[in-house]
């Protein structure tokens, strides 16, 4: 690692004040996770563990005041690259530019157990990021009540805000920490087993292509092996007819004209033979090549709708990261035009109820308005084309709306002359992608010009 990561971040070595710490020495003990050349202790082998201890209910805990043991899953899991590195450019502005993300992660794990200044920033951008997700957990009245919003977070996908909502509430648990701090471990393996799934399958259908193209090239190729040769024997009985016709223009004895009669009859019927089977060769080798074209066209397809999933994932990530990064209080004053919706009407028709809320704030953060309609489950559909006439874009995800609901709303906004946007799923990145989409651009400037 290059000198100039270090921070120039003085650790102020302050005793933590009167709240015990929660961390994972009490939760597993012998466990130290993250840190290289230490001997990980499974939590079974202690037969005892200290008792866990209450936590006042006063404030929330601070990254500082937590075990070690947790930091490591916090700055991973809660931060993006590039607000760890703003956070950490904040204590030392002399932190290389191209240094990689694990370089930040460690400087940042390494940094954040005393109550420095490293610290009091990273605890900032994670309070400021996630202050949806606190919210929400401070209602909590009981560490059951936990529980159950961390599992609904877990089921719906929500896992960086929740994790650390929960880790510094103060009703928060050994055993609910525990319980997270297990759901996010595993979490890591489930995501990494996907990815070397989908890689190794694009793996296995690009070795059938070559494989399939292989076969395709040797039947090709015993293809013009048997036309050459027909065309061989098409010569030689070219010939001998030609040497037949001659000898009878001479007069030549009906003796040798009967010996090349034979010998041309038995031509013939070589030549018939020799026709026959390479007519049957053709057949099998013609539908071999159809049944191969027709793999390989199935296998290009599926390798392509892979690849084409890939890049959208790819590409709502990218837009879920730099619009969240955009609507941060942090960003406010240097918020492009890109996310400055400046009073634009949005309509979302259909989606999953408990994402509306997340939609709504994203929305409404970058100054735009947000209109929403069921798409029919229990609103009237008849609402539809007033929505839409005061809506200046209108949006569906397609794979949570009935499809009546989407038809009428793309039939509405082009007798309305205004942008339909289909989306790929009900998830905040399809909706932060499809904002920043040139149909949406052009009608965003020409709300401006007007």
């Amino acid at each position: 690692m290059k000198s100039n990561l270090s921070l120039k971040c003085e650790h102020s070595h302050q005793p933590a004040d009167s709240r015990e710490r929660v961390g994972l020495d009490s939760l597993f003990p012998g466990v130290i996770v993250g840190i290289p050349g230490v001997k990980v202790q499974h939590p079974a082998l202690k037969k005892h563990s200290p008792a866990p201890v209450s936590k006042p209910s006063s404030r929330r805990s601070k990254i500082s005041e937590l075990d070690p043991t947790l930091h490591c899953s916090i700055i991973g899991t809660c931060l993006t690259t590039g607000e760890l590195r703003s956070a950490l450019r904040k204590c030392d502005s002399a932190i290389d530019p191209a240094a990689t993300y694990h370089e930040l992660h460690s400087v940042a794990v390494a940094s954040v157990g005393s109550n420095n200044e490293t610290a009091k920033h990273i605890q900032k951008a994670l309070d400021r990021r996630h202050q949806i997700n606190i919210d929400r957990f401070a209602a909590a009245r009981n560490a059951d009540e936990l529980r159950q919003r961390w599992n609904a977070a877990v089921q719906n996908a929500d896992i960086p805000g929740a994790y650390w909502a929960l880790l510094t509430h103060p009703l928060a648990t050994d055993a609910l920490v525990r319980h997270a701090f297990g759901d996010v471990h595993m979490l890591s393996h489930l995501v990494g087993a996907a990815n070397r799934a989908d890689i190794r399958k694009l793996h296995e259908l690009e070795q059938h292509k070559a494989a399939l193209e292989q076969t395709l090239e040797r039947q090709q190729a015993q293809l013009r092996d048997g036309f050459t040769s027909r065309d061989a024997k098409i010569r030689e009985l070219s010939a001998a007819l030609s040497t037949r016709i001659e000898r009878e223009q001479t007069g030549m004895p009906l003796a040798a004209a009967a010996s090349d009669l034979d010998t041309l009859d038995r031509l013939v019927a070589d030549l018939r033979k020799q026709l026959d089977l390479e007519n049957r060769r053709h057949e099998r080798a013609e539908k071999k090549a159809q049944d191969s074209a027709a793999a390989h066209a199935s296998a290009e397809t599926a390798r392509s709708a892979i690849q084409t999933e890939l890049s959208a994932l790819r590409e709502e990530l990218t837009a879920a990261e730099a619009g969240l990064a955009a609507l941060s209080d942090e960003a406010d004053e240097q918020r492009s035009d890109e996310w400055a919706l400046d009073g634009l009407s949005i309509l979302y028709v259909g989606g999953r109820s408990h994402q509306i809320a997340q939609i709504r704030t994203v929305v409404e953060r970058a100054g735009g308005t947000f209109v929403h309609h069921d798409g029919g489950m229990e609103e009237r559909g008849e609402l539809l084309p007033g929505l839409v006439g005061r809506a200046d874009i209108a949006a569906c995800p397609v794979d949570y709306v009935s499809h009546a609901a989407a038809l009428m709303v793309k039939r509405l906004c082009h007798q309305a002359d205004k942008p339909f946007l289909p989306l790929r799923s009900s998830g905040i990145a399809s909706l932060l992608r499809a904002l920043t989409s040139a149909e949406c651009d052009d009608r965003h400037r020409a709300q401006h010009s007007s």
